[in-house]
This record gives structure tokens, C-alpha cells and sequence, in this order.
């Protein structure tokens, strides 16, 4: 059987149901039949024009929220690439042949995203199934009956979840700006460490209640050409995974300027961590970078391993010195400590789960491409150097957990 081309036009004109596709900016861009036919409007009284000046709200009905219910939809799937489903809709239609009349009309709307090639939402699915013949039906066959008074109150309660809905939504969308301002605040932006740049990154998730504890560190150390390099990683999501996050990295910054080594710097911060409510399978990596002497020590607890990219383009994974999570064990050991040794121009990367794990996907694939990346680029600047690797790694739609890296040229 020879393959045919699909025609997708045809197959979208033919759909059965309403459905149209909408700009992100709420323009019609096309509606197959269906749509036009029970709408009562023609493809070209759609087609560029704004959704709400095609249907605006009842003039006639104070209570109308259709609209304001549907564009919150649509912009709702616009911002955050997810399908929505609403609940039923009352939204009245002017009939198109007598103008200043309004039609009683319900609906049960879905939107839905469809992604372009920069992965953003390019447009806007709006399948729409009409439920007006529906409720008049069970109304005549109900009259003042129970079942007419079962109809209302189904419909008045699909409304009251929509709006108990939003409100849910705005309260974590106000809990997620006030997370990311706390972490920004704890979080110190790239700065001159010695004669040398560190450059640092942090995407959050995308989604209004996937703020995470990613976090990160860059601190000089006492005695010697010396510095402390260190992320970490907080289970949980929003204010209390943000504010035990900011524990953490002050404890860990604080210790480590006074610590033998990495090493005794994590055994003291899973001691503290062992009394932090949230802190259960937080995890953390640290490494101090001797400039004078040329070596790395380091000391893992439970994290992914920094990389090492010596100036050659050879890559060694700091994987020696790992140990379970910070609070793993009810009475904590001396953890174990690594060294190795590099030379001028190497580039020494840390980085959380978060820029490598993909679902469905072995943790050594993420390794590979945050390795290929870090190589190709590794005569970049740090700043550049770490804008290739986000550009690289991170998929165009945003990450499902936030994304921390910090870069340092030795």
C-alpha cells in the first residue's frame, strides 16, 4: 500500500465538533465547519479577527462572565504551555440575523496548546461542544421538577469550582513570585572570585507551583589563592523548599570558610541539616579550587558530580568522593574527599539535576550532552560559556524542575 500525504486541512475542516485556532494574542486563525455552522458565523467573519469582538459578553446580562472566563482560559495555556479544561459556560450568542438579540447558549470548552519550533505556544486549540439542547432538554422534561432543580444547582456548582479554581491559581501564582524573589534575594550573582569569573545560572520550573531549592555558592577561602565552589538541591517546591534552601547555603558558606575540606564542611551541614524541617534527601556538592597548587578537592553528598574540563578538551567527572544525601543517616560519618589537579584554562562546572534529567531518559544521556556541550564551548568566556549550555540543554518549553549552574575558569 503506497503512503499518501496526509492533508491536514481536510482532516481539520472535517473534525467533527466546534473547533478553532486561535493567535496567542486571541485572533482567530481558522474554524472548521463545524464551528462556523453552529456559531452561525462564516470563516471570513472569523478569521483576524479578536475573539471577543466576534462573541462579546450579553449587554443585556450583568452577571455574564463567559468571556472573562475564556480569555483567563486561553491566556492561562498561552503562559504556562498546559491544556485546560473548563467548566461549564454560559455564553450567550447574538443571532447573527437580528442584531441587539441574544440566544441563551451553554458550552463546554477545552483549550489547548500547540507548540512552534522556538517551543512557545504558536497557537491555541479551542474545541467547544455546545450542551444548550442538552440542558433546555432535561429543563422541558423536568419542568419544576427535581431533576430542573438538580440541572441548576450541577451549574451553579461547575461554576463556583471554576472560580474556586482561579482563585487557587492566583494564590500559587502570588506564592511562586514571592518564592523566586526570596531565592533571588539569597542567591549571589556571578561575581570576581581572585583573578578569575565565576558565571552563574538559575531557571525555575515552569508552572505555578514548581519553585524549587536549587542553589549554588561561590565563596573565598582563608589561607592561600583559594575558593569554595558548591550547589545544592532541596526536595520540595515553593516558600518552604525556597527558605530551607537559604539555610543550607548560608550554613555551608559559613562552614566552609573555617573547614579542613569540603568533606568536614558536608559532615557539619548534614549535622545542621539533620535539625532543618525540610531538609529529609537534601543534597549538596562542594569543591575548593587551590589556584597556587592546581587541584580540586571535593566532596559529594548525594549529587550529581561536577565536571572537569581540562584545558584540552579531555572531560573528568569529580564522581570519587560521593556520599548518600545530607540527612541520610541517623548518625553521620566522616564523608569521603577527592582530589585531582588541572592546569591554566581548565573550566570546572557544577550544576543541579535539574539541566540534565529528562524523563524517560537515562542520567547518563544528560551527562553526555552537558559534557559535548562544556567541550565545544570551553574557549567561550564563562558567561558565554554557560548561555551555550542553557541554550543547549534546556528544552525549548521551560524545565519541569528548576535548573541551577555555576562555571568557573581556573
Amino acid at each position: 500500500m503506497n503512503e499518501k500525504a496526509i492533508d491536514y486541512e481536510a482532516v481539520f475542516q472535517g473534525l467533527p465538533g466546534m473547533v478553532a485556532l486561535l493567535s496567542p494574542e486571541l485572533v482567530y486563525a481558522d474554524a472548521n465547519e463545524d464551528f462556523q455552522r453552529l456559531s452561525g458565523r462564516s470563516r471570513a467573519q472569523l478569521v483576524g479577527r479578536y475573539i471577543f469582538d466576534v462573541f462579546p459578553d450579553n449587554p443585556n446580562d450583568p452577571t455574564a462572565t463567559g468571556m472573562r472566563d475564556v480569555q483567563a482560559s486561553m491566556l492561562r495555556v498561552v503562559a504556562t504551555g498546559e491544556r485546560d479544561t473548563m467548566a461549564l459556560q454560559r455564553y450567550d450568542v447574538e443571532d447573527p440575523t437580528r442584531p441587539g438579540e441574544w440566544v441563551e447558549r451553554y458550552w463546554s470548552p477545552v483549550n489547548a496548546p500547540v507548540f512552534g519550533p522556538d517551543g512557545r505556544v504558536a497557537l491555541i486549540v479551542h474545541r467547544v461542544e455546545e450542551v444548550t439542547e442538552l440542558i433546555r432538554l432535561r429543563g422541558r422534561q423536568g419542568g419544576d421538577s427535581r431533576a430542573r432543580v438538580l440541572e441548576a444547582e450541577l451549574y451553579t456548582r461547575a461554576r463556583e469550582l471554576q472560580e474556586l479554581n482561579e482563585r487557587l491559581r492566583q494564590a500559587h501564582a502570588r506564592e511562586r513570585e514571592v518564592a523566586l524573589a526570596l531565592q533571588e534575594a539569597m542567591l549571589p550573582a556571578g561575581r570576581q572570585v581572585g583573578n578569575h569569573r565565576a558565571a552563574v545560572r538559575y531557571r525555575p520550573a515552569v508552572g505555578a507551583l514548581n519553585v524549587c531549592g536549587d542553589w549554588y555558592d561561590v565563596v573565598d577561602l582563608v589561607g592561600g589563592n583559594r575558593i569554595g565552589v558548591s550547589v545544592g538541591d532541596v526536595v520540595g517546591h515553593g516558600l518552604e523548599a525556597a527558605g530551607v534552601m537559604g539555610q543550607l547555603r548560608s550554613a555551608l558558606s559559613a562552614t566552609s570558610r573555617v573547614a579542613d575540606g569540603p568533606a568536614q564542611a558536608l559532615d557539619v551541614l548534614g549535622r545542621y541539616a539533620h535539625v532543618v524541617d525540610g531538609a529529609e534527601s537534601a543534597t549538596a556538592v562542594t569543591t575548593f579550587v587551590d589556584f597556587d597548587a592546581h587541584t580540586v578537592t571535593y566532596s559529594s553528598a548525594g549529587h550529581p558530580p561536577p565536571v572537569l574540563v581540562h584545558a584540552d578538551g579531555r572531560v573528568e567527572f569529580l564522581d570519587l568522593a560521593t556520599d548518600p544525601p545530607l540527612d541520610a543517616r541517623p548518625d553521620p560519618i566522616p564523608r569521603p574527599q577527592a582530589v585531582t589537579t588541572f592546569t591554566s584554562g581548565a573550566t570546572l562546572a557544577l550544576y543541579t539535576d535539574g539541566l540534565i534529567e529528562r524523563r524517560r531518559e537515562d542520567i547518563d544521556c544528560g551527562l553526555t550532552r552537558l559534557a559535548d556541550a562544556l567541550v565545544r564551548h570551553r574557549t567561550a568566556d564563562p558567561e558565554s560559556l554557560a548561555d551555550a549550555v542553557l541554550l543547549e540543554l534546556l528544552p525549548p518549553g521551560g524545565v519541569t524542575d528548576d535548573a541551577a549552574l555555576i562555571i568557573v575558569r581556573l
